[in-house]
């Protein structure tokens, strides 16, 4: 990464979605370049290239080029401006892969988000459906943004799809609350729920069974809800998986998810999914390690106030350190890390101070 000319310039396709994101909050115009130049099939992918559009879409004036490769990007970022829309996901990424990144936009929008994704409804790599509604819209509820919702109108399971989902934003604000947060919150309750398109709901009962039996000795409630899709609204192809949620007190949450393939056995997946659930809880401190990229970007967009934000040895990971340097290279502000030095644990403290941030597009178009 480095700054040319009116530039910020990026290598490579990782974390591609992310970059766009933080180029049209900052509203620097940025350039990336070699994307799998060295690879049989160079350039951008088809997902990448219809997040493009969605972009395109959501915002008003933005400007993106690609070259005759497809390995270099140059993008500028317009105003957000939201309205509705449908967007059709190709069929190689699920719709938690375009509506993830809405979440970083859609409070910052001159008019309120309503967009209609078609496509698959899960993945094994990219959020799913409960994993976004009870994960991650309740870390933007506590940055202030209220009235936020994801609407299952239609599962669609790998690889055909067939799924539909409405996401529905309208909480429109001018910039995020500072968080102070520096306890390990306590977990109240699990929840869940274990769906199926088009197989046998003994799937879905079996799956839970399976859970249940390895979150019992956690020793809180485990309620876990059975989801059986049939006809028209059940998509195009046969499948099944479950999301569990761990809840806290404090209105925190931590969330694992499991979608079952070809040979796959049900009370596997259930207790796969279970396991990976005590797993997250483990290794987090305040929020889990999917959520963790929306809570920084929210604190470093906040009001120019320090905020604080607890986080694990583990979660300082490589995925970590690069989101560091991004931020930095769209924002020009640092994340310090500091020791916990009140009790006997190896978490750090987080420490961010807002860059002052107004949502601007309201005023402006």
């Amino acid at each position: 990464m480095s700054s040319r000319g009116s530039y910020v310039v990026f290598s490579g396709s990782r974390n591609f979605r992310l970059r766009l994101i933080l180029a049209t909050l900052s509203g620097k115009a940025v350039k990336i370049e070699k994307i799998r130049s060295n690879e049989l099939n160079p350039g951008l992918k088809d997902h990448e290239v219809s997040f493009l559009r969605l972009l395109e879409s959501v915002t008003n004036g933005s400007s993106i080029e690609i070259s005759y490769t497809g390995t270099t990007v140059i993008y500028r970022p317009g105003i957000i401006v939201g309205g509705s829309i449908t967007h059709n996901c190709p069929k190689g990424k699920p719709v938690g892969y375009f509506v993830e990144p809405m979440l970083y936009l859609a409070p910052f929008s001159k008019k309120k988000f309503s967009i209609i994704f078609k496509g698959c409804t899960a993945s094994s790599e990219d959020a799913g459906i409960e994993a976004i509604k009870w994960g991650l819209i309740p870390v933007m509820e506590k940055f202030g943004v209220r009235e936020c919702a994801l609407h299952t109108l239609k599962r669609g399971s790998p690889p055909l799809g067939g799924g539909e989902v409405h996401l529905v934003v309208d909480s429109l604000i001018a910039q995020p609350l500072t968080m102070h947060e520096l306890d390990r919150p306590t977990i109240s309750s699990i929840r869940g729920v274990s769906y199926s398109t088009r197989v046998s709901p003994s799937m879905v009962n079996r799956m839970i069974d399976a859970a249940k039996k390895v979150l019992k000795q956690v020793g809180c409630e485990v309620n876990i809800s059975a989801d059986v899709w049939r006809s028209e609204n059940s998509g195009k192809s046969p499948g099944w998986g479950i999301t569990l949620v761990a809840e806290t007190k404090k209105g925190w949450s931590f969330f694992s998810e499991q979608i079952g393939g070809a040979g796959d056995v049900p009370e596997d997946i259930g207790a796969v999914a279970a396991y990976h659930l005590l797993e997250e809880i483990s290794k987090s401190a305040v929020v889990g390690r999917n959520q963790l990229p929306l809570a920084l970007v929210y604190m470093v967009i906040g009001k120019e106030d320090i905020g604080r934000l607890r986080i694990t040895r583990e979660q300082i990971d490589e995925r970590f350190v690069e989101l560091l340097r991004d931020i930095k290279a769209m924002f020009g502000t640092e994340v310090f890390l500091r020791p916990v030095d009140h009790d006997n644990s190896d978490d750090f403290i987080a420490t961010i101070k807002g860059i002052g941030f107004t949502n601007t597009s309201k005023k402006i178009a």
